[in-house]
């Protein structure tokens, strides 16, 4: 088969990396792709969100599946326009991949079909939304309703910083149309856990739990960022609390999109707060999570294509999926600054050495005049390692990551200990 992905950061080398070692993938396409994914597939330089390009470049090149990772190109539509062109394609259509581009629509969801969450509001103005966050008090969240490169939630632990907040993403249109309407919720205490699940519409097949760090320092502090780092599985989350997931939120997720007209094809990502009142759902995305998906794909012992095809046809209760034992653990090399402002254009050194010791997926990246693999954006390379347990993988990861250096790299030293 001729499979071409979308997408060209950490998660998509590592979706990648996965699908090259399918007997039933004969070739391999990455648009726009990054200096790491061009060792394992052909990079093809179109935008992840050019819909009309990609599609025309794939009817144009007989591509027998498309793989569509980011939520930006799903929300615009782009499977809805692969399918109407005859070429199959992973992800959910845009009127199911609203669960990630509207906050509101996803708490409208919970709220009708029972599913448990934070208790919310929603506005769409800037003064009833002031008044609403004086009355609630501190801590409280604050969402722009949609997309936001993962940076459009504050946690703010005063009023002040939520008045801020607010007026960043409703005055001064710091995330664009995104931030329109925003989502204030009550700030839920516990353990984060995310849990990612493969969907055909009616099925759903749990992977394994994983753990993020959003914050760009070391003890959970610093900005939010796309994520500094995971590790799977989560110790956090039990059979019991997985039970209880399973059950309460995950299945009915499903069924209320399909009640809906939204049947999910793809991956649906739980971010879930086990709070002393039960799991609730923090957030839902529409698509593999970034950088979760680079652990989580290292303990995938069955063909990832089988499980992408059978998304497709809807057969994914004929799927037996397997994973391995053990844990794996993800270190996010960062550029100096991120997620604030950061130079690009280094060359990155180590990489050889590195790949001995772990996998290492490249996220931003790409090769300068001179040939040399240069850092091109914030998250520059995942260092991936699987273990015996956690602390086996953290110190495997760890270990890989030493030898690579570029000019103001940045890491945390706590991924997976705190």
């Amino acid at each position: 088969m001729k499979v071409l992905v979308v997408g060209g950061g950490g998660r998509e080398h590592a979706i990648c990396w996965k699908l090259a070692q399918s007997p039933k993938v004969t070739q391999l396409f990455c648009a726009p792709g990054n200096a790491g994914i061009a060792q394992v597939a052909t990079c093809v330089p179109i935008k992840a969100t050019d819909v009309d390009g990609m599609v025309k470049w794939a009817v144009e090149n007989k591509m027998d599946f498309v793989m569509v990772a980011p939520d930006d190109p799903l929300a615009l539509g782009m499977v809805d326009a692969l399918e109407a062109a005859g070429i199959p394609a992973f992800g959910p259509r845009a009127n199911a991949a609203i669960i990630e581009a509207s906050k509101a629509f996803s708490k409208e969801l919970m709220k009708k079909y029972n599913i448990p969450t934070a208790r919310y509001e929603t506005f769409t103005d800037l003064d009833k939304a002031l008044s609403y966050i004086r009355e609630q008090g501190a801590p409280i969240v604050v969402k722009a309703d949609g997309l936001a490169l993962g940076k459009g939630v504050v946690v703010a632990s005063t009023v002040e910083e939520a008045e801020t907040a607010l007026r960043e993403m409703m005055q001064d249109k710091k995330f664009g149309a995104s931030g329109s309407t925003v989502v204030i919720e009550e700030c839920m205490v516990g353990p984060e856990v995310t849990v990612l699940a493969f969907c055909d519409g009616e099925h759903l097949v749990p992977m394994l739990s994983s753990q993020d760090h959003k914050r760009a320092y070391d003890g959970n502090k610093g900005p939010n960022t796309g994520g500094m780092g995971a590790f799977c599985p989560s110790p956090n989350y039990t059979p019991e609390v997985a039970e209880f997931c399973v059950k309460n939120i995950f299945q009915p997720t499903v069924a209320a999109l399909k009640a809906e007209g939204r049947p999910f094809k793809g991956v649906i990502y739980f971010g879930l707060m086990l709070t002393k009142d039960g799991p609730r759902v923090v957030e839902y995305n529409a698509r593999f999570g970034d950088p979760e998906t680079q652990p989580i794909l290292s303990m995938l012992d069955t063909d990832l294509m089988d499980i992408f095809e059978a998304c497709v046809n809807s057969t994914l209760d004929k799927v037996d999926i397997k994973w391995k034992d053990g844990a794996a653990c993800c270190i996010v090399l960062a550029s100096g600054g991120y997620p604030v402002s950061y130079q690009s254009g280094y060359p990155i050194s180590g990489l050889d050495e590195a790949g001995k010791k772990a996998t290492v997926f490249h996220a931003g990246t790409k090769l300068n005049d001179k040939g040399e693999i240069v850092n091109a954006g914030g998250r520059v390379l995942g260092v991936t390692a699987t273990g015996a347990d956690l602390p086996d993988a953290i110190a495997k990861a760890y270990a890989a990551a030493k030898p690579i250096s570029w000019t103001d790299m940045h890491m945390r030293t706590d991924i997976g200990k705190v």
